[in-house]
């Protein structure tokens, strides 16, 4: 039997060979070598820069009060592989993860025995879950993107039953483009030829012009997704759980409580109804009960309640206003301590303008990554909008400094920044919790 230790090892000694290569090309060789198992599969396709994630944490708990089999496939992980393929809400084991990757691995020895370049992680990843899904006989699989849409490698899927496409916005521009009119093509690459868009409505009349010309050029049929038909906006129970009402559904409740979820939510319902017109037997009363049970770690999660401690993955500047936008909402009463670590290529500087306004005190850290911004550095920046600002060479000493703060002022602690920390920073705030029991 394989140990994970071994498939971890053979995954990041990939991710560190291969670097990112973009592209359908080495995918669909793979694919070839596996029996094209996406073929067999129906999918619904999540691209765009905030939201992903969490609309596909709302579909998966809609599908599922439905009784349908849901494959969920996400990325990148933030607290473990695994997380990234669920069926019906749960992670794939460590043997069956082993076990796709090895007939994977092999499958792609058989390519460079041929001469072809080795597919890289983020392929082999992909790959990875088309095989689980297929062995588990998922009736619907919601498949979000990686990088944009167009050269991503889950792009090589046949038409799904619809594309979604969230908000979007400047994020990863080396990569997609400095304009939004790039990043938009790039998102809209996952249009396909006959299909059915529906896309969160843009505020920037740019986007709008990219997806419809796109839709127009490819015959698709393109819908919009309004958080306006969301009303009576509100929080309840101590900001605990966000509520809205929404026409023909009545009264919904979200556990997932960031202001920016009504957005998403939206998009969900009207992505569920779009699958009720394709056959899918998806009832009122299956897309409340699912919105409601949705949950979506690090997406303003609650780790705990005494004090508040909250994980946000805001990581750019459209997440930073969002975020504000649900601290104003909601938690307009409390002091609210930062604890912040980023990276190099995102627009920090802009996020701590939108943020630290509303900080009572701040604490940086140094995000375990090579791309990541001095914790020191950041709290240099962060000191032009802030007087109470101090950097902690470690998680733990950010953790417990917090804490104490928290505690002797009742205030909230609000750990954002980056995804790629908080996976550490979980570990240490829940074993801070467990000593101070």
């Amino acid at each position: 039997m394989v140990k994970m230790e071994e498939i971890q090892a053979y995954l990041e000694q990939l991710g560190k060979n291969s670097g990112m290569v973009l592209g359908l090309e080495s995918i669909k060789e793979l694919m070839e070598e596996l029996g094209n198992v996406q073929d067999r599969l129906k999918f619904v396709h999540v691209a765009g820069t905030n939201g992903k994630g969490s609309v596909c944490a709302f579909l998966t708990a809609i599908l599922m009060e439905a009784g349908i089999q849901v494959g969920t496939y996400t990325s990148p992980a933030v607290f473990g592989r695994l997380e990234q393929y669920r069926v019906n809400g749960k992670d794939i084991t460590e043997q069956e993860f082993a076990e796709v990757i090895l007939e994977i691995r092999s499958a792609c020895d058989r390519m460079t025995a041929k001469g072809k370049r080795h597919p890289t992680v983020f392929e082999v990843e992909t790959a990875a879950a088309f095989l689980y899904f297929a062995r588990r006989q998922c009736q619907i699989v919601i498949l979000e993107t990686g990088l944009g849409g167009s050269m991503d490698a889950t792009n090589i899927i046949p038409n799904p039953l619809v594309s979604v496409i969230t908000s979007i916005s400047m994020d990863h521009m080396k990569v997609l483009g400095k304009s939004l009119w790039e990043i938009a093509q790039a998102k809209a690459g996952i249009i396909k030829e006959g299909g059915l868009v529906l896309a969160v409505k843009p505020r920037q009349p740019k986007v709008c012009q990219v997806l419809e010309e796109t839709c127009k050029k490819k015959h698709a049929v393109l819908m919009y997704s309004d958080e306006m038909r969301a009303k009576n906006i509100r929080y309840e129970s101590e900001a605990q759980k966000l509520c809205f009402t929404y026409q023909g559904l009545g009264e919904i409740t979200l556990s997932m409580t960031g202001i920016y979820q009504v957005q998403n939510a939206v998009c969900a319902i009207e992505t569920a109804a779009v699958l009720r017109q394709r056959g899918y037997a998806v009832h009122d009363s299956h897309i409340c009960q699912g919105l409601r049970k949705a949950q979506w770690e690090g997406r303003f999660s609650v780790l705990c309640r005494d004090p508040l401690l909250v994980l946000d993955g805001a990581h750019n500047t459209d997440a930073a206003q969002k975020l504000r936008e649900t601290l104003k909402r909601g938690f307009t009463n409390q002091k609210i301590i930062y604890i912040i670590g980023v990276l190099a290529d995102k627009e920090h500087e802009e996020m701590l303008k939108i943020m630290l306004p509303l900080a009572w005190r701040v604490f940086t850290v140094t995000p375990d990554s090579p791309r990541a911004v001095d914790g020191a550095e950041l709290a240099k920046e962060a000191l032009k909008y802030h007087q109470q600002v101090r950097y902690c060479p470690s998680m733990k000493e950010a953790a417990v400094k917090a804490f104490g703060c928290a505690r002797q002022e009742k205030a909230m602690i609000l750990a954002f920044g980056s995804l790629s920390y908080l996976k550490e920073l979980r570990q240490i705030l829940k074993e801070k919790l467990d000593d101070d029991r």
